[in-house]
């Protein structure tokens, strides 16, 4: 082994062994049971972020757990063609390039320029996948285009449509004007923005007043220019200002529209005025409204968001009605939605309709990709009738086919998926999977896996002309169907009868509609056992929290708060971090503040810490909780951590190679008491930990892996070693080197699921030295379990004993500022005989590693001098006093830290007890500032009781 821990020498070379060995693939041994995950489908234009990192070393942990219990395991891995993300990425580049559109190349032309995009630039999130040691199995890698989850997705189609479950329709969608597609919920960012609500009069028809004697009602709104598709004025029932008005009409302003006044629950009485303007075709909730009443819905803007030179008229089923006119004002044809806002509530003012302007909070609605407020839109799409496949989806939840953890997501699950809507599966794009519909010159519409089956079907003469529906399926169709699809299906193959359903999925909570739901749905729709029971996708679902900032703040770009996994695996100098995080900005104010902060944050860059530290720190923050905040120091710390378990590796290797360590026939072997414990110490961590994987809780398995290699092994056992080695005899020093070697091999196994680069880099040192120990590398090798054969319990109570003497000792050394090297006399006022036992058993490594040059045990009653004191247990550990310390000196050392500490406390009071500081900081902050408070008082207890001691001598 180096001498120093470099895992910048050791990963990538590593890793490139495993993947070219074939060490990641499933062994293919059918009669052992089979494991599988399947890897959420990161996009194919994507770049490795912290959340893949976070959920990619959870998966890695777990699939090299169950490959390492001899399981026939599988890690599916693939990507996401992300429709409208390579679709821009790609409109992009030949924008900049070229100069062109997509419609310049066409269709066909474009798509092939896509995946020409796709070969070549499209595999940077695998290539960083790498980097992480994720141990997929590379020759199953899959692509949501690719020609069998094509071919599975055409599949899909065709029977949902063939069994009445899907279905096209006239329905109001998310629309992205500048990009000209719908969108899911998920691909819309809600942004709170300060705005206006306006009121405006609507003048009652045919002489009608309001019971304080108006003739109009007032109506308020966020949205002016969507009145000119208004098709009702909804009052709540109850309303006793209005309910007398219900069935009565009102003359639209501007239009001269004669439209219904309809009672509703919709409309909140103690909310505005009363009175809500209703569009069915341009607001959900107004949608919703229309339905009830049977209220047309007037489509007002194109596809751009323009006002139309004519309105679209539909009845509420979608068919065209001319219960109204299609004209609009003449003014109005063409304006752009903003403009026409304008225009709007300026003829409101000008007919004296205009009541008041008050400022408005409101939630404005985002495309995330197109940057665009988002319309609701009126639009003729396909959707997926979810509730007939919800309901044996929930049943899956419900009986515990399926787990979620943590418990709490599955009412997340149920609430949404016991009052599920049809799901809107096309997209108005070009890249993506193309709807397997054709339509004739009548509008007949002919659903099937290709146009000549659907010629033979439908028994269609040549001369009948068909063209294929230009949209596309949403990207969440195609990845419901991952579980499956990438194992086969339709055909029953061999891997989908051994790896489905898979074991257990992570994910986020965001897509546990869009996804987690879809995908339960799909499967058990299409997927049956040999007795004809659906299948589940998977029989857990882990859900994970969402990483964020030292702050609490979630990570974005635009807050240049991103940090990069790689850059922390590699490094990063100060002025590329700047570079990369405010480069491409475009407002100049912004990125100013984020260089500064950066600066601030970062002053020296970051330095490379390697792949294990990131995944140790990863695994150790892996909470139930739904935000953890990124902490660089704990990825420092167990940076540390690494070079703690490789310095003391060596330290091991070079008391035993070349040794003799015990494993020749007939060896005389004589265990000292560290010997038992520390095999003990290590049978219960393998229990622990292998716990702690199978309930999910990482973090509290790293806690086990972290807790036995630094303070058991490294810190207590190697020391507990140095008095046998160095004065044991041979079968004492047999013995030592005999468990060092074997304990530190079954360690690496343990840990190595967490930090696999590491641990395959020791042992392949180690396992030379360890009889019995076979294989190429270490990931093949058994993940230790828990062996009550090796547990010694009282070898347990009788070192926690030694090692609370030592450690008392230590202490008082420090707080009474005597030197690490000066011998001392000690005296122990024993509890119980055990305790003498103890201390006569162990005296040799007392003396050693406490430096003492006796230990008295005290007769019952026997007077004792001035003594710095503590507990060892029951037992009362004594120091005398008189002679090691200058009296005076060490009281005027702590009067000077007592005052230290009381300014520290007046200081830390005083930040905590400004007001204006506990309302703008962060809760984060005032925690910790609370914290070093809590700290600090305590230290002032502790100096001050040391003070009375040293004065009483």
């Amino acid at each position: 082994m180096e001498k120093t821990y470099n895992p910048q020498s050791i990963e990538q070379a590593l890793y490139q062994r495993w993947e070219e060995a074939g060490y990641f693939k499933p062994h293919g041994d059918t009669s052992k049971d089979a494991y599988s995950i399947m890897i959420p489908p990161p996009n194919v234009t994507g770049s490795l972020h912290m959340g893949h990192a976070f959920q990619d070393t959870i998966m890695d942990t777990l699939i090299r757990c169950e490959r390492m219990k001899g399981k026939n395991t599988l890690w599916q891995v693939g990507t996401d063609h992300a429709g409208i993300a390579t679709q821009m990425v790609v409109e992009r580049k030949i924008a900049a390039e070229e100069g062109k559109t997509k419609h310049d190349y066409g269709r066909d032309a474009f798509i092939d320029k896509i995946w020409e995009w796709k070969n070549e630039s499209g595999g940077t999130i695998t290539k960083q996948l790498r980097r992480l040691g994720a141990s997929v199995d590379w020759d199953r890698e899959r692509f949501t285009m690719d020609d069998g989850l094509s071919n599975a997705v055409q599949e899909v189609f065709v029977r949902l449509y063939q069994e009445d479950l899907l279905y096209r329709g006239k329905r109001l969608v998310n629309w992205d004007p500048k990009l000209h597609t719908a969108i899911s919920d998920l691909e819309v960012e809600n942004k709170d923005k300060k705005g206006h609500m306006w009121h405006f009069r609507y003048p009652l028809a045919d002489g009608v007043q309001t019971a304080d004697g108006k003739d109009y009602i007032v109506v308020a709104t966020t949205r002016p220019e969507t009145m000119l598709g208004d098709t009702g004025v909804a009052v709540n029932p109850e309303d006793p200002r209005y309910k007398d008005l219900i069935g009565k009409e009102i003359i639209l302003p501007i239009v001269g529209r004669r439209i219904p006044i309809v009672g509703d629950e919709h409309a909140d009485m103690d909310k505005g005025t009363g009175c809500v303007k209703i569009t069915p075709a341009h607001d959900f909730n107004d949608y919703e409204v229309g339905k009830r009443h049977s209220l047309p819905m007037i489509n007002i803007l194109t596809f751009n968001a323009d006002i139309r030179d004519a309105a679209e008229v539909f009845t509420t089923n979608g068919e065209p009605s001319e219960a109204y006119s299609t004209e609009l004002p003449a003014k109005y044809q063409g304006m752009e939605r903003f403009a026409a806002r304008k225009a709007i509530v300026a003829e409101f003012d000008e007919l004296g309709l205009l009541e008041e302007i008050k400022d408005h909070d409101l939630t404005i609605p985002y495309g995330d990709r197109g940057g665009v407020v988002i319309e609701p839109m009126l639009t003729d799409q396909w959707y997926v009738r979810a509730a007939p496949l919800a309901k044996p989806a929930v049943e899956a939840v419900e009986n515990g086919d399926i787990q979620f953890v943590p418990k709490q997501y599955e009412n997340m699950y149920f609430a949404w998926m016991r009052d599920i809507q049809d799901w809107c599966i096309s997209r108005q794009l070009w890249w993506g999977h193309r709807i397997p519909a054709w339509y004739d010159n009548d509008g007949n519409v002919y659903v099937g896996r290709n146009e000549a089956e659907v010629r033979e079907k439908h028994n269609l003469a040549p001369v009948v002309v068909l063209n294929q529906d230009n949209d596309v399926l949403d990207t969440w169709f195609s990845s419901a169907l991952w579980t499956f699809g990438t194992q086969g299906w339709p055909e029953n193959t061999a891997d989908l009868q051994t790896f489905h359903p898979s074991d257990v999925l992570v994910t986020g909570f965001d897509i546990i509609f869009f996804w987690v739901a879809r995908m339960i749905m799909m499967t058990m729709h299409f997927c049956k056992d040999e007795d004809g029971k659906a299948q589940v996708p998977f029989k857990t679902v882990y859900v994970t929290g969402l990483i964020r900032d030292e702050n609490g703040d979630k990570m974005s770009k635009s807050k240049g708060n991103v940090i990069d996994p790689i850059d922390m695996i590699d490094g990063i100098d100060l002025e590329s971090l700047v570079e990369k995080r405010c480069g491409n900005m475009m407002q100049p104010q912004l990125a100013a503040k984020i260089e500064k902060a950066t600066r601030k944050t970062f002053e020296n860059g970051i330095e490379p810490y390697g792949t294990d530290a990131l995944r140790f720190t990863l695994a150790a923050m892996a909470s139930t909780g739904r935000d953890i905040n990124w902490d660089m120091k704990r990825l420092e710390g167990y940076r540390n951590f690494c070079n703690k378990l490789w310095n003391a590796s060596r330290y091991v290797l070079m008391n035993t190679e070349d040794q003799d360590c015990g494993f020749a026939a007939g060896s005389e072997l004589e265990y000292s008491l560290a010997d038992k414990w520390i095999e003990s110490q290590f049978q219960l961590a393998a229990k622990e930990f292998n716990a702690h994987i199978d309930n999910f809780r990482l973090d509290m398995a790293a806690g086990v892996l972290y807790e036995f290699i630094w303070n058991q092994f490294c810190d207590w056992y190697l020391e507990l070693t140095k008095p046998v080695l160095w004065k044991g005899t041979e079968a004492q020093q047999r013995a030592t080197r005999h468990t060092l070697i074997t304990v530190l091999e079954k360690t690496l196994r343990l840990a190595h699921p967490v930090l696999p680069y590491i641990t395959e880099s020791i042992w392949q040192s180690v396992k030379p030295l360890v009889d019995g120990v076979e294989g190429e590398t270490i990931m093949t090798q058994a993940l230790p379990q828990f062996d009550e054969a090796q547990f010694d319990q009282a070898a347990i109570t009788d070192i926690e004993f030694v090692k609370a003497f030592i450690t008392s000792i230590r202490n008082l050394r420090a707080e009474y500022d005597i030197a690490p090297s000066k011998p001392l006399s000690v005296m122990l006022k024993v509890a119980d005989a055990a305790d003498t036992a103890r201390v006569e058993a162990n005296l040799t490594v007392l003396k050693s590693l406490a430096k003492l040059e006796e230990v008295k045990v005290l007769a019952d009653g026997e007077a004792t001098p001035a003594c710095a004191t503590a507990l060892v247990g029951k037992s009362e550990l004594m120091i005398p006093m008189a002679g090691l310390i200058d009296k005076d000196a060490e009281l005027a050392r702590l009067d000077k830290e007592i005052a230290k500490m009381e300014g520290e406390i007046k200081r830390t009071s005083g930040k905590l007890s400004n007001e204006g500081f506990v309302a703008k900081a962060p809760e984060i902050v005032i925690t910790k500032e609370r914290e070093k408070l809590a700290g600090y008082e305590e230290t002032l207890v502790k100096l001050t009781e040391q003070k009375a001691t040293i004065a009483a001598l």
